[in-house]
C-alpha cells in the first residue's frame, strides 16, 4: 500500500485535482451549463461545462480533419457533440430501435454507432439540437445519464437476455444495478432536457455519490460462462454468474481490472481483475454499491492518472479490499466457485434458445450502423424493426443480435437481409469477424492515430498474408485502438494495435481467445509495412508448428515469442528499452 496517498476525506480542497474542485463547486453538475448552451455566438460550451456534460453521456468534440482548414480561415473548430445512451445489458425493443434510428437522422449525422460497452453512440449532434436530441431519447424510454463521467458507467452483461433463464436473470441484474448506482442530480432534466429548474439543489441531492462523485469512471460487467464476450477481467468490478440447475445461484466477484494506460509512464498499466470471492444472487446489489463506495472513499483524488479502482486494489491489496467489503457488507464473501470460459467473441448466425425461439447475431463492421454502397444496413434493420416482432440485443463486440424470433418469422428476416445485400457482411472473412476498433479520428480528441477508418484496410492486407502462409479462414482476435486508453480492449487481444502517432502503432501479442490474459508489447512505434513484416514469420511458424486447436496467442506464449502476461506490473517489465 502507498501510505502517502490521500483521498478527499482527508485532503484540503485546494490540494485536490482541478476536476475534483470543479465537481465540488458545480452544484451537483450544473456549473454554468445553462448559460453555455444558451450562448448563440459559439457552437461550443465552456471548457468546465464540457467536463460536466460527460456525466450525462455527452462529449464535446470537433472534426479534427477540418481543424487546420478552419484555423486558416479563422473559424472556430467545427464543434459537435457525441451522445451515448445508458442501456444496461444492451437491450432495446423494436420501437426503441426505430426511435434511435429516427433521432440519428433528425438531430445527428444519420448513423448509429454500437460501442464496446453495449450501447449506442450518436455523432455530429450540434449544440442547438442537443436538448431536442436528448428529449427524443427520453420520449423513447431511454436516457444518457452516467454513460460517461466519474460515476458508474453503463452496466454490461453477456448478450441476449432471451437465450436462457440465466441470461434473463443476468440482464435484469444489470438493469437493477444500473438504476441503483445512477446519479440522482436534477441537473440532467433541468438543464439538458430544459425542464423547469429547481430554485437550488438540495444539500443531499446525491446521497450515494456526494458532491464530488467518484475519482474516475467505474465500470461493471456481468458474464455468464462459458461466454466471456464482456471481457470480464477488464473492468473495475466483474460478476461471473454461477449457474446451478438453469438458474444463477450467485456470482464470483472480480475487482480491479482496467485497460487504460499512458505511453512511457510506467506508473500506469492495464490490469486484470482479481477474484475476491463469491456472493449469493440476492447480495449482488449490496456488493456492487459497497464496492463502488470503497472506491469513492479510497480512490486517488490528487492524481487522475492514478485514480482508477485498479490502482486502489494494486496499492492496498486484495485482502484489504475483502476486509473492507466485509465490514461494510456485514459479512465476508464466500469462497469463489469454479468456472470456465471458452471464448470472448460472438457466435454469428442463428441459435435456438431454451424456449424454442431463435436468435440471429449479425456482424456489424466496427459497430457502424449506416447505409453504404456495399449494403443499406441501417435501412434494412429499420425494416426488420418495423415488420418483425424482435428484441435488439447489442453485444460488447459491437454486433447486434435479433433476439426472440419465432420460427415463422425467421424466413422474413432472412428475406429482408438478402434484399438488403447483407449476406456479404454476414459472410465476412474470419479476421474481420474477430476484429474490433474504437472510433478514434476524426472525432475523438484523445486519438493519436486512426482506428475505425483504418482497420478494414489493414485487415485486407492481413487476409492476403494469412492465405499466403496457409491460414486462410483461421480466426485470430485483432483489436485496434487510436490511443492507449484502450476502449476496444486491445491489451487482451491476440494481436493488439495501439496508436502512438499518425500511422504508427505499438504492437502487442499474446492474448487469448478467452480474454483471460494480457498481451505483451512486441514492437513499438511501427507503421503498416513493419506490422506486416513482423507478423509474417510469426504467422508462418504458427501455420507450421501449432498444436491441434491451439490459438495464435497461446502459440506465441508457448514458443517464447512473448512472455506470459497476467498482471500490469509484468506488462510494464516487458516494455524494455531493448525493444
Amino acid at each position: 500500500m502507498n501510505a502517502s496517498r490521500k483521498n478527499d476525506l482527508s485532503t484540503p480542497v485546494e490540494q485536490l485535482h482541478s476536476n475534483e474542485q470543479l465537481k465540488l463547486r458545480s452544484r451537483y453538475l450544473r456549473g454554468t451549463l445553462e448559460q453555455s448552451l444558451a450562448d448563440p455566438v459559439s457552437a461550443s460550451i465552456a471548457a468546465d461545462d464540457a467536463l460536466l456534460t460527460k456525466f450525462f453521456g455527452v462529449y464535446q468534440q470537433d472534426d479534427r480533419d477540418l481543424r487546420e482548414e478552419r484555423r486558416v480561415s479563422r473559424l472556430e473548430p467545427l464543434y459537435q457533440f457525441m451522445v451515448r445512451v445508458r442501456l444496461p445489458g444492451g437491450v432495446c425493443t423494436a420501437e426503441q430501435w426505430l426511435a434511435l434510428d429516427a433521432q440519428a437522422r433528425a438531430t445527428a449525422n444519420g448513423e448509429l454507432r454500437l460501442t464496446t460497452r453495449q450501447t449506442f453512440q450518436f455523432h455530429g449532434v450540434l449544440k442547438h439540437n442537443l436538448s431536442r436530441h436528448l428529449q427524443g431519447l427520453v420520449a423513447a424510454g431511454l436516457d444518457t445519464i452516467a454513460a460517461c463521467g466519474d460515476d458508474n458507467r453503463n452496466v454490461i452483461c453477456t448478450s441476449n437476455p432471451l437465450l436462457s433463464q440465466a441470461h434473463a436473470q443476468a440482464t435484469l441484474t444489470a438493469r437493477t444495478l444500473s438504476e441503483r448506482l445512477m446519479p440522482r442530480t436534477g441537473a440532467y432534466r433541468e438543464v439538458l432536457l430544459q425542464e423547469r429548474a429547481q430554485p437550488s439543489p438540495p444539500e443531499n441531492e446525491e446521497p450515494l455519490y456526494g458532491p464530488t462523485y467518484l475519482p474516475r469512471k467505474f465500470k461493471i460487467a456481468i458474464a455468464v460462462p462459458p461466454c466471456n464476450d464482456v471481457d470480464i477481467y477488464a473492468h473495475d468490478l466483474g460478476f461471473v454468474a454461477i449457474v446451478e440447475r438453469g438458474a444463477i445461484a450467485g456470482y464470483n466477484v472480480l475487482v480491479g481490472g482496467g485497460m487504460g494506460m499512458t505511453h512511457k509512464v510506467p506508473a500506469t498499466f492495464p490490469r486484470l481483475s482479481s477474484i475476491a470471492g463469491f456472493c449469493d444472487a440476492a447480495d449482488i446489489g449490496a456488493v456492487g454499491e459497497h464496492t463502488m463506495c470503497i472506491q469513492r472513499d479510497f480512490g486517488d483524488r490528487l492524481d487522475r492518472a492514478h485514480a482508477r479502482f485498479k490502482y486502489t486494489i494494486e496499492d492496498r491489496g486484495i485482502e484489504w479490499f475483502k476486509q473492507e467489503l466485509a465490514r461494510r457488507l456485514g459479512k465476508p464473501l464466500q469462497r469463489a466457485r469454479d468456472f470456465q470460459f471458452e471464448s470472448n467473441g460472438d457466435q454469428y448466425g442463428w441459435r435456438q434458445g431454451e424456449d424454442g425461439r431463435w436468435h440471429g447475431t449479425l456482424f456489424i463492421r466496427n459497430g457502424r450502423i449506416a447505409d453504404s454502397p456495399e449494403a443499406p444496413l441501417m435501412s434494412t434493420l429499420r425494416e426488420i424493426a418495423r415488420q418483425v416482432p424482435v428484441t435488439f440485443a447489442l453485444t460488447t463486440n459491437q454486433n447486434v443480435t435479433l433476439a426472440g424470433v419465432a420460427q415463422a418469422d425467421r424466413a422474413r428476416i432472412d428475406e429482408l437481409l438478402r434484399a438488403g445485400g447483407l449476406q456479404a457482411i454476414a459472410n465476412s472473412k474470419a479476421l474481420e469477424r474477430h476484429a474490433m476498433a474504437c472510433v478514434a479520428l476524426p472525432t475523438c480528441g484523445l486519438a493519436m492515430a486512426e482506428s475505425e477508418r483504418y482497420l478494414p484496410s489493414l485487415l485486407s492486407k492481413l487476409d492476403i498474408l494469412m492465405s499466403e502462409v496457409g491460414l486462410a479462414g483461421t480466426p485470430i482476435t485483432i483489436r485496434m485502438s487510436g490511443c492507449p486508453n484502450g476502449c476496444s480492449r486491445p491489451f487482451l487481444a491476440e494481436i493488439g494495435l495501439v496508436g502512438k502517432a499518425p500511422g504508427k502503432y505499438n504492437l502487442y501479442l499474446g492474448g487469448t481467445v478467452r480474454g483471460e490474459r494480457l498481451n505483451a508489447l512486441h514492437r513499438e512505434n511501427i507503421g503498416e509495412l513493419q506490422i506486416l513484416d513482423t507478423l509474417r514469420p510469426l504467422l508462418a511458424a504458427y501455420a507450421r508448428e501449432r498444436s491441434a486447436g491451439e490459438c495464435f496467442g497461446d502459440f506465441l506464449v508457448r514458443t517464447g515469442v512473448v512472455p506470459m502476461m497476467l498482471d500490469g506490473r509484468r506488462f510494464q517489465l516487458a516494455q524494455s528499452p531493448a525493444l
